[in-house]
C-alpha cells in the first residue's frame, strides 16, 4: 500500500523540517536506517530521503564469520521475482526492501588474499581488532520517503514477510503501526530543535592511527611504489577517534547542519552506528524503458576547500580544474569503474557521460565524474555490487593491489569507512553511497563509548607528502565542527 501523508492534519506538521521529526519519533526502534538527501535536491540524486525501521528480517555478521555474500545473491534474487516490470513512476524509488551496510572488509570474502594480507600483519590492532564489520543488512517492510522537489511524504507498506511472500493485511496492519508511533509525542525533542551550540574543538583533542610524519612517510612509500609499477593509484585514509561525548543522535544533528550532503545517512547497525554526511553515491540503479535497469556511478577524485570568500573559492575550483595530478587521479577511476561495471552490464552500454567537473559542497569542492550501463537481464544487485565493490576511488587501481597496500600502511580496518550503506527496493531500483565522511559509534573493549571518523585521500606519482596529510584535516575540519562538544 502507498499513501500520501504530508496532506493529513495529524501528521503535517511533522514534516516541516523534512523527516527529521519522524526521525526522533521512530530512532529508537531496532535498526532505525534514514537516507538523509540532505542537500543537492536536484536531478534523482538528492531529490528523496527514506526512512524505516524494524525489519523483518537481518544478517549482521563481522568478518569472523561466515560469508555473508550468498545471504544477500538470495535475497536479490527473491526480491527480484516480486518486482513488477514496469514500476510506479509516480512513486519515490524505495518501497521497502533490502537497505544496510557491506563495511568495507565485506571485500575480504570477495578477495580472500586480502584477509590473508591483513591477518599477517605484525603490529598488535589491539580493541581494533576485536570485532570488525563485515555486513549488516536487513528486509524492511516499509518507509516513509520524501520527494523534496514537490514536498510529498509517502508512507508506503508492503508487507513483505521474512519468507518474501506480501500479505496485503499485513501491509495494513503495519502501515497503522507506524502512524501510531508518528501519532505520539516523542520523549526525545525532535533533532532540529535541539541545542547544538558548541565550543572549539582543536586537531590535538583527537588521536591517531598516524602522526602526520608518519602519515607522509607512508603517502612516499606509495608513490615509491607506484613509480616502480605495483600500482597507478592508492587511497590512504588516517582514523581519528575521540571518546564519544554524548548521543549519536545528536551528533547526526550537528553533522547533518553542518556538513549536509546528497548521500548523508543515519544506521543503527546495533553493536555500532554509522553517521554519515557523504557527498558521494557509489551504485544507483533505475528501471527505465523497456524494463532496462540502468547503472550509475558517480566516482570522486581531487579536492579542494570551499571558503567564505566568492572570489577565493572560484580561484580554487579553476586550480583544481587545472590539476594534472587530480584529473589523471579521477580519470584512473573513472577507467576502473568502467571495466567494473562491464563485468555485469550488456555489451556497449558502459559510457562516460561526464568526466571530471566541479561539484561544491558545503566545506569542500570535488572534481566529479559519471559512468552509467545496463544491467544484464541475469545480474542481480547484488551481483552488480560483488562486481564493483568496494568502490575504486575509495581503493585505488588496480583494486586488489591498492587494499594490499592499504592494509599494508594503514595497519587496522576501515569497518564502515569506505564502504556502503544503500537500499534495493521491491521497485526494482537500488542505491548505494561511499561511506567517506563518516563517522562510527561503537564501543571499546572497556565498555567505552567512542566516536571513529577516518579521512584520507588518492595518492597518486605526483602527489606531495605534506600536502596530502594537510588535504587529510581539510576533509576532516567538518567532521570536527560536528563532534565539537556541546557548549
Amino acid at each position: 500500500m502507498a499513501r500520501r501523508i504530508d496532506q493529513d492534519s495529524r501528521f503535517a506538521s511533522l514534516f516541516t523540517g523534512g523527516l527529521a521529526n519522524c526521525f526522533a519519533r521512530l530512532n529508537h526502534l531496532p535498526n532505525c536506517i534514514w537516507f538523509d538527501s540532505a542537500s543537492d535536491n536536484q536531478f534523482d540524486r538528492g531529490r528523496y530521503s527514506f526512512l524505516s525501521a524494524d525489519p523483518v528480517a537481518w544478517c549482521g555478521v563481522d568478518v569472523d564469520s561466515p560469508d555473508p555474500w550468498p545471504v544477500l545473491h538470495e535475497w536479490c534474487r527473491k526480491l527480484q521475482h516480486l518486482s513488477p516490470s514496469t514500476p510506479d513512476s509516480d512513486l519515490p524509488p524505495f518501497w521497502g526492501g533490502i537497505a544496510g551496510l557491506l563495511a568495507y572488509e565485506s571485500s575480504w570474502w570477495l578477495e580472500p588474499s586480502l584477509r590473508q594480507v591483513s591477518e599477517t600483519l605484525e603490529e598488535d590492532r589491539g580493541d581494533a581488532r576485536r570485532s570488525i564489520p563485515g555486513m549488516a543488512i536487513g528486509l524492511y517492510d516499509w518507509t516513509l520517503a520524501l520527494d523534496h522537489a514537490c514536498g510529498n511524504v509517502w508512507l508506503l507498506s508492503t508487507g513483505i514477510g521474512e519468507t518474501f511472500e506480501t500479505d496485503r493485511d499485513r501491509a495494513e496492519e503495519r502501515a497503522g503501526q507506524v502512524l501510531d508511533f508518528l501519532g505520539k509525542q516523542s520523549a526525545v525533542d525532535p533533532v532540529e530543535s535541539r541545542n547544538t551550540s558548541q565550543v572549539g574543538f582543536s586537531r590535538s583533542q583527537v588521536t591517531s592511527n598516524f602522526t602526520d610524519q608518519r602519515y607522509a612517510v607512508a603517502v612516499q612509500e606509495i608513490v615509491d611504489r607506484i613509480c616502480q609499477g605495483d600500482s597507478f593509484q592508492v587511497n590512504l585514509a588516517q582514523t581519528l577517534s575521540c571518546a564519544a561525548t554524548g548521543p549519536c543522535v545528536d551528533l547526526y544533528s550537528r553533522l547533518r547542519q553542518s556538513n549536509p550532503a546528497p548521500y548523508a545517512a543515519y544506521f543503527d547497525a546495533g553493536e555500532y552506528h554509522v553517521l554519515s554526511s557523504s557527498p558521494e553515491g557509489f551504485l544507483q540503479v533505475r528501471v527505465g524503458e523497456n524494463s532496462e535497469r540502468v547503472v550509475v556511478t558517480r566516482p570522486i577524485k581531487g579536492t579542494v576547500a570551499k571558503t567564505s570568500d566568492e572570489e577565493e573559492t572560484a580561484r580554487l575550483g579553476e586550480e583544481l580544474l587545472r590539476s594534472e595530478k587530480d584529473r589523471s587521479e579521477n580519470i584512473m577511476i573513472v577507467d576502473l569503474m568502467r571495466n567494473d561495471l562491464s563485468r555485469v552490464c550488456t555489451d556497449a552500454s558502459v559510457k562516460v557521460t561526464k568526466l571530471c567537473e566541479l561539484e561544491r559542497y558545503q566545506s569542500v569542492q570535488h572534481l566529479v565524474s559519471t559512468v552509467q550501463g545496463v544491467l544484464g537481464d541475469d545480474a542481480t544487485v547484488a551481483d552488480l555490487l560483488a562486481a564493483c565493490f568496494p568502490g575504486g576511488s575509495i581503493t585505488g587501481a588496480p583494486k586488489v593491489e591498492a587494499m594490499k597496500t592499504i592494509a599494508q600502511l594503514e595497519r587496522r580496518p576501515r569497518g564502515p569507512y569506505c564502504g556502503s550503506l544503500g537500499y534495493v527496493s521491491l521497485s526494482g531500483a537500488a542505491d548505494f553511497n561511499i561511506l567517506i565522511r563518516t563517522v562510527t559509534q561503537r564501543r571499546t573493549s572497556t565498555g567505552e563509548s567512542v566516536w571513529e571518523f577516518p579521512v584520507g585521500g588518492g595518492i597518486t606519482a605526483r602527489s606531495h607528502p605534506v600536502r596530502e596529510t594537510e588535504e587529510t584535516w581539510v576533509k576532516a575540519a567538518s567532521l570536527l565542527e560536528a563532534i565539537a562538544p556541546a557548549g
